[in-house]
């Protein structure tokens, strides 16, 4: 089991299967790991353990910041994405189930 240290936001990457999975999701190739999309999964997988842990430690006020910060950087991809490729946009969102 890594270790873990309790101000770090770093050490509570999401795991290589589930990073795996959120690729494996919206790729576009087999290599694709840098597409607009496939970081708009990635960041979504990430920002669920981390709203998860701020929601059991209140006081937490470095992983509640880096989860801003992570949500801020999804809003941006996305935003990107919509103004570029619209279809791709709507397709994303949907798989991802962000907006309701």
């Amino acid at each position: 089991m890594p270790k873990q240290y309790p101000y770090d936001i770093i050490g509570r990457m999401i795991s290589k299967d589930k990073k795996a999975e959120a690729i494996k999701k919206l790729a576009r190739s087999d290599k694709d790991v840098g597409s607009p999309e496939v970081q708009v999964a990635i960041l979504t997988e990430r920002i669920k353990e981390v709203t998860e842990h701020v929601k059991a430690n209140k006081h937490d006020f470095m992983a509640r910041r880096g989860l801003m910060q992570m949500v801020g950087k999804r809003k941006k991809l996305l935003k990107y994405l919509e103004k570029t490729d619209f279809n791709l946009y709507k397709e994303t969102v949907s798989k991802l189930g962000l907006r309701k």
